[in-house]
Protein backbone atom coordinates (compact mmCIF):
# COMPACT_ATOMS: atom_id res chain seq x y z
CA UNK A 1 0.00 0.00 0.00
CA UNK A 2 1.39 3.15 -1.19
CA UNK A 3 2.38 5.80 2.09
CA UNK A 4 0.06 9.18 2.08
CA UNK A 5 3.50 10.57 2.84
CA UNK A 6 6.22 9.69 0.24
CA UNK A 7 9.38 10.45 1.05
CA UNK A 8 11.39 12.21 -2.02
CA UNK A 9 13.47 10.68 -5.03
CA UNK A 10 16.87 9.65 -4.23
CA UNK A 11 18.82 12.16 -6.25
CA UNK A 12 20.70 9.56 -8.40
CA UNK A 13 17.31 8.85 -9.48
CA UNK A 14 15.99 11.89 -10.01
CA UNK A 15 15.93 13.62 -13.80
CA UNK A 16 17.09 17.29 -13.56
CA UNK A 17 14.00 17.75 -16.23
CA UNK A 18 11.86 17.62 -13.18
CA UNK A 19 13.26 19.81 -10.79
CA UNK A 20 15.59 22.68 -12.92
CA UNK A 21 12.81 24.26 -15.09
CA UNK A 22 10.24 24.40 -12.19
CA UNK A 23 13.02 25.88 -9.86
CA UNK A 24 13.79 28.59 -11.82
CA UNK A 25 10.31 29.24 -12.38
CA UNK A 26 10.05 30.04 -8.69
CA UNK A 27 13.01 32.04 -8.77
CA UNK A 28 11.88 34.36 -11.41
CA UNK A 29 8.41 34.77 -9.85
CA UNK A 30 9.08 36.62 -6.57
CA UNK A 31 11.65 39.03 -8.81
CA UNK A 32 9.09 40.04 -11.55
CA UNK A 33 6.43 40.87 -8.69
CA UNK A 34 8.68 42.52 -6.86
CA UNK A 35 10.29 45.20 -10.01
CA UNK A 36 7.78 44.89 -12.17
CA UNK A 37 4.37 43.97 -10.94
CA UNK A 38 3.86 45.99 -7.57
CA UNK A 39 4.51 49.38 -9.81
CA UNK A 40 1.94 47.94 -11.95
CA UNK A 41 -0.71 47.79 -9.01
CA UNK A 42 0.04 50.86 -7.37
CA UNK A 43 0.06 53.28 -10.68
CA UNK A 44 -3.50 51.07 -10.94
CA UNK A 45 -4.27 52.13 -7.58
CA UNK A 46 -3.86 55.63 -8.25
CA UNK A 47 0.03 56.21 -7.08
CA UNK A 48 2.19 58.92 -9.21
CA UNK A 49 5.31 57.83 -10.23
CA UNK A 50 7.29 59.47 -7.57
CA UNK A 51 5.84 57.82 -4.78
CA UNK A 52 6.34 54.20 -6.73
CA UNK A 53 9.61 54.58 -7.47
CA UNK A 54 10.85 56.02 -4.23
CA UNK A 55 9.13 53.26 -2.67
CA UNK A 56 10.30 50.15 -4.40
CA UNK A 57 13.01 50.83 -6.55
CA UNK A 58 15.59 50.92 -3.26
CA UNK A 59 13.62 46.91 -2.48
CA UNK A 60 16.14 45.44 -5.37
CA UNK A 61 19.44 45.93 -2.77
CA UNK A 62 17.98 42.65 -1.25
CA UNK A 63 19.32 40.49 -4.17
CA UNK A 64 22.79 42.77 -4.48
CA UNK A 65 23.35 41.86 -0.69
CA UNK A 66 23.75 38.05 -1.71
CA UNK A 67 27.52 37.51 -0.83
CA UNK A 68 27.31 38.91 2.22
CA UNK A 69 25.00 35.74 4.05
CA UNK A 70 25.31 33.02 1.56
CA UNK A 71 28.28 31.12 2.75
CA UNK A 72 26.62 31.18 6.33
CA UNK A 73 23.63 28.79 4.72
CA UNK A 74 25.72 26.16 4.62
CA UNK A 75 26.12 25.70 8.38
CA UNK A 76 22.50 25.48 8.94
CA UNK A 77 20.44 22.67 7.66
CA UNK A 78 20.57 21.77 3.92
CA UNK A 79 19.58 24.06 0.79
CA UNK A 80 16.49 22.16 0.26
CA UNK A 81 15.71 23.31 3.47
CA UNK A 82 15.91 26.49 2.89
CA UNK A 83 14.30 26.29 -0.78
CA UNK A 84 11.09 24.91 0.99
CA UNK A 85 10.93 27.82 3.57
CA UNK A 86 11.19 30.68 1.16
CA UNK A 87 8.22 29.52 -1.27
CA UNK A 88 6.60 29.08 1.95
CA UNK A 89 7.36 32.59 3.30
CA UNK A 90 7.03 34.31 0.13
CA UNK A 91 3.19 32.71 -0.42
CA UNK A 92 2.46 33.59 3.18
CA UNK A 93 3.62 37.01 2.52
CA UNK A 94 1.69 37.79 -1.10
CA UNK A 95 -1.16 36.31 1.20
CA UNK A 96 -0.59 39.30 3.57
CA UNK A 97 -0.37 41.58 0.84
CA UNK A 98 -4.00 39.93 -0.64
CA UNK A 99 -5.47 41.07 3.41
CA UNK A 100 -3.92 44.58 3.39
CA UNK A 101 -4.99 45.72 0.36
CA UNK A 102 -8.07 47.30 1.21
CA UNK A 103 -7.01 48.88 4.57
CA UNK A 104 -6.54 52.54 4.44
CA UNK A 105 -2.56 52.16 4.92
CA UNK A 106 -2.06 49.63 2.38
CA UNK A 107 0.70 51.35 0.85
CA UNK A 108 2.73 51.23 3.55
CA UNK A 109 2.16 47.62 4.73
CA UNK A 110 2.72 46.39 1.35
CA UNK A 111 6.10 48.31 0.65
CA UNK A 112 7.11 46.79 4.06
CA UNK A 113 6.34 43.22 3.42
CA UNK A 114 8.09 43.49 -0.53
CA UNK A 115 11.16 44.17 1.52
CA UNK A 116 10.64 41.07 3.20
CA UNK A 117 9.99 38.98 0.38
CA UNK A 118 12.70 40.63 -1.43
CA UNK A 119 15.38 39.02 0.95
CA UNK A 120 13.07 35.83 1.47
CA UNK A 121 13.91 35.68 -2.59
CA UNK A 122 17.32 35.92 -2.96
CA UNK A 123 17.88 33.69 -0.04
CA UNK A 124 16.17 31.07 -2.44
CA UNK A 125 18.25 31.98 -5.18
CA UNK A 126 20.98 31.35 -3.20
CA UNK A 127 19.73 28.28 -2.44
CA UNK A 128 18.80 27.14 -5.89
CA UNK A 129 21.66 27.68 -7.24
CA UNK A 130 23.31 25.93 -4.93
CA UNK A 131 21.45 23.02 -5.25
CA UNK A 132 21.97 22.72 -9.18
CA UNK A 133 25.98 23.40 -8.94
CA UNK A 134 26.14 20.38 -6.29
CA UNK A 135 24.01 17.86 -7.91
CA UNK A 136 24.96 18.56 -11.69
CA UNK A 137 28.78 17.19 -12.91
CA UNK A 138 30.28 20.05 -15.15
CA UNK A 139 28.40 18.33 -18.43
CA UNK A 140 25.01 18.77 -16.70
CA UNK A 141 25.19 22.36 -15.88
CA UNK A 142 26.05 22.98 -19.35
CA UNK A 143 23.27 21.29 -20.91
CA UNK A 144 20.62 23.14 -18.44
CA UNK A 145 22.32 26.48 -18.27
CA UNK A 146 19.75 27.25 -20.96
CA UNK A 147 16.52 25.79 -18.81
CA UNK A 148 18.06 27.73 -16.18
CA UNK A 149 16.87 31.29 -18.62
CA UNK A 150 14.20 29.75 -20.22
CA UNK A 151 12.08 29.06 -17.17
CA UNK A 152 13.36 32.11 -15.12
CA UNK A 153 11.91 33.90 -17.61
CA UNK A 154 8.60 32.11 -18.00
CA UNK A 155 8.07 33.06 -14.58
CA UNK A 156 8.23 36.90 -15.43
CA UNK A 157 6.33 35.83 -18.05
CA UNK A 158 3.85 34.20 -15.57
CA UNK A 159 3.60 37.34 -13.21
CA UNK A 160 4.26 40.20 -16.04
CA UNK A 161 1.82 38.79 -18.03
CA UNK A 162 -0.53 36.02 -15.86
CA UNK A 163 -0.79 37.87 -12.81
CA UNK A 164 -1.49 41.61 -14.55
CA UNK A 165 -4.05 39.90 -17.16
CA UNK A 166 -6.02 38.58 -14.43
CA UNK A 167 -6.25 41.22 -12.17
CA UNK A 168 -6.91 43.56 -15.61
CA UNK A 169 -9.85 40.43 -16.37
CA UNK A 170 -11.27 40.93 -12.92
CA UNK A 171 -11.47 44.66 -13.30
CA UNK A 172 -12.51 45.26 -16.81
CA UNK A 173 -14.58 42.43 -17.81
CA UNK A 174 -16.09 41.79 -13.63
CA UNK A 175 -16.37 45.48 -12.77
CA UNK A 176 -14.35 44.90 -9.64
CA UNK A 177 -12.85 47.67 -7.71
CA UNK A 178 -8.85 47.80 -8.17
CA UNK A 179 -7.90 46.88 -4.57
CA UNK A 180 -10.68 43.38 -4.84
CA UNK A 181 -8.99 42.96 -8.11
CA UNK A 182 -5.34 42.93 -6.99
CA UNK A 183 -6.17 41.08 -4.07
CA UNK A 184 -7.23 37.81 -5.92
CA UNK A 185 -4.51 38.67 -8.39
CA UNK A 186 -1.72 38.07 -5.27
CA UNK A 187 -3.87 35.22 -3.93
CA UNK A 188 -2.93 33.86 -7.44
CA UNK A 189 0.19 34.08 -7.47
CA UNK A 190 0.67 32.79 -3.66
CA UNK A 191 -1.18 29.77 -4.68
CA UNK A 192 1.37 29.35 -7.34
CA UNK A 193 4.72 29.26 -5.40
CA UNK A 194 3.03 27.06 -2.30
CA UNK A 195 2.57 24.76 -5.21
CA UNK A 196 5.68 24.93 -6.01
CA UNK A 197 6.83 24.45 -2.54
CA UNK A 198 4.99 20.86 -2.50
CA UNK A 199 6.18 19.57 -5.83
CA UNK A 200 10.35 20.62 -4.24
CA UNK A 201 9.37 18.93 -1.41
CA UNK A 202 9.12 15.60 -3.40
CA UNK A 203 11.61 16.20 -6.50
CA UNK A 204 13.80 19.01 -5.60
CA UNK A 205 17.39 17.09 -4.64
CA UNK A 206 19.00 18.09 -1.01
CA UNK A 207 22.07 19.58 -2.68
CA UNK A 208 25.35 18.98 -1.15
CA UNK A 209 28.20 21.12 0.41
CA UNK A 210 31.99 20.45 -0.47
CA UNK A 211 33.06 21.04 3.26
CA UNK A 212 30.91 22.56 5.37
CA UNK A 213 31.91 25.54 7.41
CA UNK A 214 33.41 25.15 10.63
CA UNK A 215 32.18 28.09 12.66
CA UNK A 216 31.06 31.52 11.31
CA UNK A 217 34.34 33.05 12.07
CA UNK A 218 35.82 30.58 9.15
CA UNK A 219 32.89 31.72 6.84
CA UNK A 220 33.83 35.24 8.12
CA UNK A 221 37.49 34.61 7.11
CA UNK A 222 37.22 33.75 3.86
CA UNK A 223 34.56 35.80 2.67
CA UNK A 224 36.85 38.96 3.69
CA UNK A 225 40.10 37.13 1.60
CA UNK A 226 37.87 37.11 -1.46
CA UNK A 227 37.05 40.79 -0.48
CA UNK A 228 41.24 41.47 -0.21
CA UNK A 229 41.63 39.33 -3.04
CA UNK A 230 38.42 41.47 -5.42
CA UNK A 231 40.22 44.62 -4.88
CA UNK A 232 44.00 43.33 -5.72
CA UNK A 233 42.51 42.58 -9.58
CA UNK A 234 44.83 44.55 -11.92
CA UNK A 235 42.53 47.29 -13.59
CA UNK A 236 39.55 46.73 -11.05
CA UNK A 237 38.70 50.23 -10.59
CA UNK A 238 38.44 50.53 -14.57
CA UNK A 239 36.85 47.69 -14.47
CA UNK A 240 33.99 48.44 -12.02
CA UNK A 241 33.60 51.84 -13.18
CA UNK A 242 32.23 50.06 -16.48
CA UNK A 243 30.12 47.63 -14.61
CA UNK A 244 29.01 51.15 -12.78
CA UNK A 245 27.93 53.27 -15.89
CA UNK A 246 27.06 50.59 -18.35
CA UNK A 247 23.66 50.50 -17.14
CA UNK A 248 22.94 54.35 -16.57
CA UNK A 249 20.63 54.82 -18.90
CA UNK A 250 18.90 51.45 -19.28
CA UNK A 251 18.23 51.97 -15.20
CA UNK A 252 15.92 55.22 -15.97
CA UNK A 253 13.76 53.66 -18.54
CA UNK A 254 13.42 50.02 -16.07
CA UNK A 255 10.84 51.05 -14.47
CA UNK A 256 9.18 54.20 -15.51
CA UNK A 257 9.03 53.09 -18.92
CA UNK A 258 6.08 50.53 -17.92
CA UNK A 259 4.98 53.06 -15.51
CA UNK A 260 4.38 55.73 -18.68
CA UNK A 261 2.47 52.98 -20.79
CA UNK A 262 0.10 52.60 -18.37
CA UNK A 263 -0.25 56.44 -17.19
CA UNK A 264 -3.45 57.91 -18.87
CA UNK A 265 -2.71 60.27 -22.18
CA UNK A 266 -4.04 62.96 -19.84
CA UNK A 267 -0.83 62.54 -17.99
CA UNK A 268 1.28 62.22 -21.11
CA UNK A 269 0.96 58.95 -21.21
CA UNK A 270 0.02 55.67 -23.47
CA UNK A 271 -2.64 54.53 -21.78
CA UNK A 272 -2.80 50.75 -21.66
CA UNK A 273 -5.13 49.04 -19.98
CA UNK A 274 -3.83 46.06 -17.22
CA UNK A 275 -5.14 43.59 -20.15
CA UNK A 276 -3.13 45.23 -22.92
CA UNK A 277 -0.26 45.84 -20.69
CA UNK A 278 -0.06 42.08 -19.82
CA UNK A 279 0.34 41.48 -23.24
CA UNK A 280 2.92 43.97 -24.50
CA UNK A 281 4.57 44.67 -21.70
CA UNK A 282 4.28 40.66 -20.48
CA UNK A 283 4.20 38.14 -22.67
CA UNK A 284 5.68 40.32 -26.38
CA UNK A 285 8.63 41.62 -24.20
CA UNK A 286 9.47 38.43 -22.62
CA UNK A 287 9.57 36.08 -25.90
CA UNK A 288 11.45 39.21 -27.35
CA UNK A 289 13.67 39.53 -24.50
CA UNK A 290 14.46 35.87 -25.15
CA UNK A 291 15.44 35.63 -28.79
CA UNK A 292 17.41 38.94 -28.22
CA UNK A 293 19.60 37.26 -25.09
CA UNK A 294 20.12 33.66 -27.78
CA UNK A 295 21.05 36.15 -30.55
CA UNK A 296 23.66 38.47 -28.24
CA UNK A 297 25.33 35.43 -26.60
CA UNK A 298 25.51 33.73 -30.48
CA UNK A 299 27.15 37.21 -31.43
CA UNK A 300 29.77 37.09 -29.16
CA UNK A 301 30.27 33.44 -29.61
CA UNK A 302 31.32 34.42 -33.16
CA UNK A 303 33.13 37.60 -32.75
CA UNK A 304 34.46 37.55 -29.26
CA UNK A 305 34.25 40.22 -26.16
CA UNK A 306 36.71 42.34 -26.92
CA UNK A 307 36.72 46.67 -27.27
CA UNK A 308 34.94 46.69 -31.14
CA UNK A 309 32.27 44.28 -29.64
CA UNK A 310 31.75 45.91 -26.56
CA UNK A 311 31.04 49.00 -28.05
CA UNK A 312 28.92 47.55 -30.68
CA UNK A 313 26.94 46.38 -28.03
CA UNK A 314 26.37 48.88 -25.67
CA UNK A 315 25.20 50.77 -28.72
CA UNK A 316 22.73 47.81 -29.69
CA UNK A 317 21.52 48.30 -25.55
CA UNK A 318 21.45 52.29 -25.76
CA UNK A 319 19.99 53.78 -28.81
CA UNK A 320 16.72 51.43 -29.07
CA UNK A 321 15.62 53.78 -25.95
CA UNK A 322 14.70 56.07 -28.68
CA UNK A 323 11.77 54.09 -29.23
CA UNK A 324 9.56 55.63 -26.07
CA UNK A 325 11.44 59.28 -27.18
CA UNK A 326 8.68 58.56 -30.12
CA UNK A 327 6.12 57.15 -28.11
CA UNK A 328 6.14 59.86 -25.35
CA UNK A 329 6.27 62.51 -28.32
CA UNK A 330 3.46 60.57 -29.96
CA UNK A 331 1.19 60.36 -26.57
CA UNK A 332 -0.40 62.93 -24.59
CA UNK A 333 -4.43 64.12 -23.85
CA UNK A 334 -6.70 63.76 -26.95
CA UNK A 335 -3.79 61.42 -28.47
CA UNK A 336 -4.78 57.63 -28.78
CA UNK A 337 -1.69 55.26 -30.01
CA UNK A 338 -2.45 52.42 -31.70
CA UNK A 339 -1.57 49.30 -30.17
CA UNK A 340 0.34 47.83 -32.96
CA UNK A 341 2.71 50.36 -32.77
CA UNK A 342 3.00 50.67 -28.91
CA UNK A 343 4.12 46.96 -29.23
CA UNK A 344 6.30 47.73 -32.18
CA UNK A 345 8.27 49.83 -30.54
CA UNK A 346 8.68 48.68 -27.36
CA UNK A 347 9.55 45.15 -28.54
CA UNK A 348 12.50 47.04 -30.71
CA UNK A 349 13.68 48.11 -27.16
CA UNK A 350 13.83 45.20 -25.58
CA UNK A 351 15.26 43.35 -27.73
CA UNK A 352 18.38 46.07 -27.38
CA UNK A 353 18.54 45.66 -24.02
CA UNK A 354 18.39 41.94 -24.30
CA UNK A 355 21.57 41.94 -26.68
CA UNK A 356 22.95 44.63 -25.38
CA UNK A 357 23.02 43.51 -21.54
CA UNK A 358 25.08 40.11 -22.70
CA UNK A 359 28.33 41.67 -22.99
CA UNK A 360 28.13 42.98 -19.72
CA UNK A 361 27.73 39.68 -18.11
CA UNK A 362 30.12 38.30 -20.21
CA UNK A 363 32.29 40.90 -18.96
CA UNK A 364 32.15 40.51 -15.73
CA UNK A 365 32.77 36.80 -16.28
CA UNK A 366 35.72 37.34 -18.45
CA UNK A 367 37.72 39.99 -17.11
CA UNK A 368 36.48 40.43 -13.77
CA UNK A 369 35.76 37.37 -11.60
CA UNK A 370 38.51 34.95 -13.29
CA UNK A 371 40.78 33.85 -10.10
CA UNK A 372 41.13 32.00 -7.07
CA UNK A 373 37.68 33.07 -5.73
CA UNK A 374 35.70 32.80 -9.04
CA UNK A 375 32.32 32.16 -8.59
CA UNK A 376 32.49 34.55 -5.14
CA UNK A 377 34.21 37.39 -7.84
CA UNK A 378 31.34 37.14 -10.04
CA UNK A 379 28.63 37.47 -7.03
CA UNK A 380 30.40 40.90 -5.94
CA UNK A 381 30.69 42.15 -9.33
CA UNK A 382 26.67 41.35 -10.27
CA UNK A 383 25.96 42.30 -7.07
CA UNK A 384 27.74 45.90 -7.59
CA UNK A 385 25.88 46.38 -11.10
CA UNK A 386 22.22 45.68 -9.49
CA UNK A 387 23.19 48.35 -6.98
CA UNK A 388 23.83 50.71 -9.42
CA UNK A 389 20.15 51.06 -10.71
CA UNK A 390 18.82 51.42 -7.04
CA UNK A 391 19.49 55.20 -7.43
CA UNK A 392 18.30 55.39 -11.38
CA UNK A 393 15.44 53.74 -10.37
CA UNK A 394 14.56 56.60 -7.18
CA UNK A 395 14.99 59.25 -9.30
CA UNK A 396 13.17 58.10 -12.46
CA UNK A 397 9.60 58.49 -11.16
CA UNK A 398 10.27 62.13 -9.18
CA UNK A 399 11.80 63.12 -12.10
CA UNK A 400 9.59 62.18 -15.27
CA UNK A 401 6.74 63.59 -12.75
CA UNK A 402 8.66 67.09 -12.51
CA UNK A 403 9.53 67.46 -16.46
CA UNK A 404 7.06 65.33 -18.01
CA UNK A 405 7.61 61.99 -20.06
CA UNK A 406 8.46 64.01 -23.36
CA UNK A 407 11.40 65.66 -21.81
CA UNK A 408 12.17 62.82 -19.70
CA UNK A 409 13.00 60.04 -21.95
CA UNK A 410 15.13 62.78 -24.23
CA UNK A 411 16.96 63.07 -20.76
CA UNK A 412 17.23 59.21 -20.90
CA UNK A 413 18.81 59.24 -24.17
CA UNK A 414 21.69 61.86 -23.39
CA UNK A 415 22.37 59.17 -19.94
CA UNK A 416 23.12 56.48 -22.45
CA UNK A 417 26.54 58.84 -23.01
CA UNK A 418 28.67 57.73 -20.07
CA UNK A 419 27.25 54.03 -20.98
CA UNK A 420 29.22 54.18 -24.59
CA UNK A 421 31.88 56.01 -23.02
CA UNK A 422 32.12 53.44 -20.50
CA UNK A 423 32.70 50.81 -23.56
CA UNK A 424 35.27 52.90 -25.00
CA UNK A 425 37.43 52.76 -22.02
CA UNK A 426 36.51 49.44 -20.20
CA UNK A 427 40.24 47.77 -19.75
CA UNK A 428 40.68 44.20 -20.74
CA UNK A 429 43.28 43.16 -18.61
CA UNK A 430 42.56 39.12 -19.36
CA UNK A 431 43.95 37.86 -22.78
CA UNK A 432 41.40 36.30 -24.90
CA UNK A 433 41.47 32.51 -24.25
CA UNK A 434 43.30 33.03 -21.12
CA UNK A 435 42.02 30.43 -18.16
CA UNK A 436 39.41 31.72 -16.30
CA UNK A 437 40.35 30.03 -12.88
CA UNK A 438 43.73 29.48 -11.16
Amino acid sequence: MSSLNPAPLPAARRSPWTWVPTAYLAEGIPFALVIWVAGTMFKDMGHSDSEITLATASIGIAWSLKPFWAAFLDMYRTKKFFVLAMEGLMALLLCGIAVALPLPNYFQITIAVLWVMAFASATQDICVDGVYITSLDEKGQARFIGVQGVFWNVGRLFCTAVVVWFAGTLKEDYRLDPAEAWRWAMVLAAATLALLALYHWRFLPTGGVGRKPAHAREVAQTFWAAVVDFFKKESIWGMLLFVFLYRSSEGLLLVEGPLFLQASPEQGGIGLSLKEKGLIDGTVSTAVSLAGGLLGGAFLAKYGLNRRTLIFMALCLNIPHLSFVVLSQMAGPGEQVSLWTVATLVTLEKFGYSFGMVANMLYMMQQISPGKFHMTHYAFANSIMNLTLVPTQMVSGPLADHVGYQTYFIIVMFAAIPSVLAAVIAPFPRRPGESTAE
